[in-house]
């Protein structure tokens, strides 16, 4: 006969058969089950995972848009602040400006009465002392002496003449 593995065996494809049939039952229930059971939570995890990445990319682009937001309001305050700050050094410095202007005018002012005073202090002087020469010529000139009652009297009268009261 010929070789065993060519021949037809009715037992032999029952085994067989029977063989496959027990082994694709444990398989399916030892192998598969769990193993398609871990893919498809291998599968969940990854589209977990898919979603909680584009999840994450709108809130970083919600954080970049409100950062962007936040830094340009940033900038529009600190160039109000800045033209502000401008305005206030501008006004300080017209305010000095203004205060210096007036002390000026003050100190001027001040100097023009102090130089009044002493002008009139001066012009009031020598009149005092036109009068005393002018009672010391008189007296040399009635050869007598003249008294400090007398003097004084002498000295309002010229004033009065002159048109200035006696102090």
């Amino acid at each position: 006969m010929g070789n065993p593995l060519v021949q037809v065996d009715p037992g032999l494809y029952i085994w067989t058969i029977f063989t496959f049939l027990v082994l694709v039952f444990l398989l399916k229930r030892f192998a598969w089950a769990p193993l398609l059971k871990a893919l498809d939570e291998r599968q969940k995890t990854i589209a977990a995972a898919v979603d909680d990445a584009r999840q994450a990319r709108e809130q970083l682009e919600r954080a970049q848009q409100d950062a962007g937001k936040v830094l340009t309001q940033a900038r529009a305050d600190a160039e109000d602040l800045l033209i502000r700050a401008r305005a206030d050094a501008d006004r300080f410095r017209q305010d000095l400006k203004e205060k210096a202007v007036a002390d000026a005018a003050n100190i001027t002012k001040e100097a023009e009465r102090q130089i009044q005073r002493e002008t009139a202090k001066a012009v009031d002087q020598i009149r005092r002392e036109a009068v005393d020469l002018s009672v010391a010529i008189a007296s040399k000139l009635i050869r007598r002496e003249i008294k400090a009652t007398d003097q004084d009297a002498l000295l309002n009268e010229a004033l009065r003449e002159i048109g200035r009261p006696s102090q």
